[in-house]
């Protein structure tokens, strides 16, 4: 459902200004942009307005829109009553993954109608991209799929999504490598897996079987990667071997990725590691937890490792605290490290947007350029650097041209 869309007076951020002490203010522009079946395809100071969707801007900062890249959207208790998780008895993990036995098949009746909630709580905050892990496990084993299929093929027109079959249970301690193949044969795009040494016990088998259906599906993989210190910095390195053997570069993520955060004092050994990453192009996601291990994310990008932002949750049983708004997430972020000048603010907003910024690290426009994709947001502030320290508000989420929300709908 791709349309043309006209979006007159918007402001883009144009370049840096300077001083003797380095970048003091960002320089903006008012500019009319075009989009046609789902790309940029008109950037100018006018443009007539022929046949087509008009918005006016109205001198709103235009953005690239948010991607969120790690949340459960089939598993929560938003979009329901308060409740709060329970206290666990033992390790939170597997203190979790018991409860889950007994409380998801509780939860199914209500599961779709939540996860539909939940995606339309993440377009209005931004987001045009969701990918979304799916629990596998032999209690509900493919009712969340089910599910989770149905809903995203509702928004087909409004987000892109991909969908990770995600063992949470354990590839091998719960038994589930079947369900796991069949799930990416009903439309999961990417093979997860969790901790492999201290849920399923068993680095090599765990890692080498989610390499396997990996391959056999033609597919990429997402590992949860709770280890710590150096016990998760040797899985990092079986994981790197099996990306040289089958080819997968760029194609992985390790998401939470915390023994990166336990490492961290250490710098040569954070540098070897990072630079590993980097060379098979592995991601790293990340919630920016507010503790001690939150990992080293200024020096991920230093050594070219993506790094991108996720929620998580929103309120689940895990968790009462999440927001589901990117946002906010990004002014975590930069106050966590500190990151309080012009450049450091507006470069944070591409931890939310797949890598995409609006300017270079010589404050050369970098975004938009015609050819872009028309995923763009409009957001009441003068610059991308207010609109991360400010937490500025969203009025319009577009994708491929088409607005999927705004502030009067």
């Amino acid at each position: 459902m791709l349309t043309k869309l006209l979006i007159k007076n918007a402001r883009l951020d144009a370049g840096y200004e300077t001083d003797s002490r380095g970048v003091v203010h960002t320089l903006t522009e008012k500019k009319d942009i075009l989009i046609e079946e789902g790309k940029i395809t008109q950037i100018n100071d006018s443009i007539e307005a022929n046949d087509v969707e008009v918005l006016n801007a109205d001198g709103k900062l235009l953005l690239p829109s948010l991607r969120e890249m790690h949340i459960h959207i089939d598993k929560t208790y938003f979009g329901g009553p308060w409740k709060a998780p329970k206290l666990p008895t033992k390790s939170s993990v597997a203190f979790r993954i018991e409860e889950e036995l007994e409380l998801l098949p509780k939860q199914l009746p209500y599961a779709e109608d939540r996860a539909r909630y939940f995606v339309e709580h993440l377009i209005k905050n931004g987001h045009t991209h969701i990918r979304t892990h799916c629990n596998v496990d032999p209690g509900i084993q493919l009712k969340h799929m089910e599910n989770t299929l149905k809903v995203l093929e509702d928004y087909k027109n409004d987000i892109s999504y991909e969908i990770v079959a995600f063992p949470q249970h354990g590839l091998l301690r719960s038994g589930v490598e079947g369900l796991i193949r069949e799930a990416m044969k009903m439309g999961a795009t990417l093979v997860g897996g969790v901790d492999p040494a201290t849920i399923d016990r068993n680095i090599d088998r765990s890692l080498e079987t989610t390499f396997d259906i990996a391959v056999e599906a033609n597919a990429g993989i997402d590992i949860h990667l709770h280890d710590p210190d150096t016990l998760g910095i040797f899985q990092m390195e079986k994981i790197v071997k099996l990306i040289k053997e089958t080819k997968l570069q760029n194609k992985v993520t390790i998401s939470h990725a915390m023994s990166l955060g336990h490492i961290k004092a250490d710098k040569v050994l954070l540098k070897d590691t990072a630079q590993m990453l980097a060379e098979v192009g592995i991601d790293i996601t990340s919630t920016i937890p507010m503790n001690s291990g939150t990992i080293p994310v200024l020096e991920l990008l230093e050594y070219g490792v993506p790094v991108s932002v996720g929620h998580d949750s929103l309120m689940d049983h895990w968790s009462p605290f999440g927001t589901g708004d990117t946002i906010e997430k990004l002014s975590i972020f930069a106050d966590r490290f500190r990151l309080v000048d012009e450049k450091s603010l507006s470069n944070a907003w591409r931890l939310g947007s797949g890598g995409i910024r609006t300017l270079n690290e010589n404050g050369e426009q970098q975004w938009p350029k015609v050819g872009d994709e028309g995923n763009v947001l409009l957001v009441d502030a003068s610059c991308s650097a207010e609109t991360v320290a400010r937490r500025k508000p969203i009025t319009h989420t577009i994708y491929q041209g088409r607005i999927i929300s705004s502030l009067t709908n």
